[in-house]
C-alpha cells in the first residue's frame, strides 16, 4: 500500500486541525520584519498631511499592533468616500508598500472632491511574520462577516460601519504570489483536512471584480492603467484564472460578500481586488508598488468620473 504524499508537515492527513495543530504551527512563524519600522513609521511621517485614526489594536502575546488608517484631513460629511485597503495579507508586500506610497504621492489629488481613507496594513502579525493568516491560522480575507473569527477582519469592519452608504469606490490591494501554491494553499487543505490540489499562478497582473455587481467598465479602465506599468495575466489554457473563469482581459469575479472578502465590507458602487505578480522575473518591487499605485488612481479617477 502506497502512503499518500504529505504536502504540509503538521497535522494527519484527512482530519482538521485542533488547536494543538495550529499551536504547533503559530511556533513555526517567525517575525521576518517590522511593522513598527516599515508601516508606523510610514505612517507617522505622513502626519502633517493626513489625520491618523488608531482604529483598534491587536495583542498576540507577547506582541502588541496599533491599528492606523489614514483619512483625508480635509474630510467633508457631504463627500463620498474612497477606501483603499492593504495587508489584508500580511504576506503580500506591494499592497502595504503601494497604499503607503499612493498615501505619500499623492495626498493632494483628490482634495475637495473625495474623502479619502487608507488602511495600509490589516494584518500587521501577518506583515511581520510574511504570512497569509492571522496568529489563530485564520484567513482575514475569508472572514469579514458578522461575528468575524479574525480580529483584524472585526476591526476593519468596525471602522467602516459608521460610512457605510458613503463610500463610492473600495480597492482592496493583494498580490498572487508563487508561495500561494508552494506553501500557503497545502498549509490551508492540511488545516481543514482536505487533499492538496496543485494548482497555476497567473502570470501577470489581474483583478477579482465582485460578481453580483461586476462593473466591466470600472475594471477595464484600471487594467488599462496598470498595463503601462506592468504586464497583465492571460486567461490560461481553460479560459480562467486560479479556477475562475475570465470575463475580459485580466478579469474575474468572485462573489466577494458571500465569500467574505474585504471587497465586500463597505457596499460601495465600484469595488474591486487587485493581484499583482512580484515573483515574475520581468516585475522588481518598485514596479510592484507601482502598479498598486496605478490601480487606485484609475479605479478612483473612474468612479469620480461615472457617479
Amino acid at each position: 500500500m502506497t502512503t499518500p504524499a504529505r504536502f504540509h508537515p503538521i497535522g494527519t492527513p484527512g482530519q482538521p486541525w485542533g488547536e494543538a495543530e495550529r499551536a504547533q504551527w503559530r511556533a513555526t512563524q517567525q517575525r521576518r520584519r517590522s511593522y513598527a519600522d516599515e508601516v508606523v513609521d510610514a505612517v507617522e511621517h505622513l502626519r502633517l498631511h493626513w489625520d491618523v485614526i488608531e482604529y483598534g489594536g491587536i495583542d498576540y502575546a507577547p506582541d502588541s499592533y496599533p491599528l492606523l488608517a489614514l483619512a483625508s484631513s480635509d474630510w467633508d460629511d457631504h463627500r463620498p468616500v474612497a477606501l483603499v485597503t492593504g495587508g489584508v495579507h500580511g504576506y503580500e508586500t506591494s499592497g502595504v508598500q503601494g497604499a503607503l506610497q499612493f498615501a505619500r504621492d499623492h495626498v493632494d489629488d483628490y482634495a475637495g472632491r473625495i474623502n479619502l481613507l487608507v488602511v495600509p496594513c490589516v494584518s500587521p502579525w501577518g506583515y511581520e511574520r510574511i504570512q497569509r493568516w492571522n496568529a489563530g491560522a485564520v484567513d482575514p480575507n475569508r472572514s469579514f462577516r458578522e461575528h468575524s473569527p479574525a480580529l483584524e477582519s472585526a476591526a476593519l469592519m468596525h471602522l467602516v460601519a459608521p460610512l457605510r452608504g458613503r463610500f463610492l469606490v473600495h480597492i482592496d490591494l493583494h498580490e498572487t504570489t508563487d508561495t500561494d501554491e508552494s506553501e500557503f494553499r497545502p498549509a490551508l487543505a492540511a488545516r481543514d483536512g482536505k487533499a492538496f490540489e496543485p494548482g497555476a499562478i497567473p502570470d501577470g497582473f489581474y483583478l477579482v471584480g465582485d460578481s453580483a455587481d461586476p462593473q466591466p467598465g470600472f475594471q477595464q479602465a484600471i487594467i488599462a492603467a496598470v498595463a503601462k506599468v506592468t504586464h497583465i495575466a492571460p486567461a490560461d489554457a481553460n479560459g480562467e484564472l486560479i479556477g475562475s473563469a475570465v470575463v475580459a482581459p485580466g478579469v474575474i469575479n468572485y462573489p466577494v460578500k458571500e465569500l467574505g472578502l474585504c471587497a465586500g465590507v463597505t457596499g460601495a458602487k465600484y469595488v474591486t481586488t487587485t493581484e499583482v505578480y512580484p515573483d515574475s522575473a520581468s516585475a522588481t518591487p518598485e514596479q510592484c508598488n507601482a502598479a498598486q499605485v496605478a490601480a487606485v488612481l484609475a479605479a478612483i479617477d473612474y468612479a469620480l468620473a461615472h457617479g
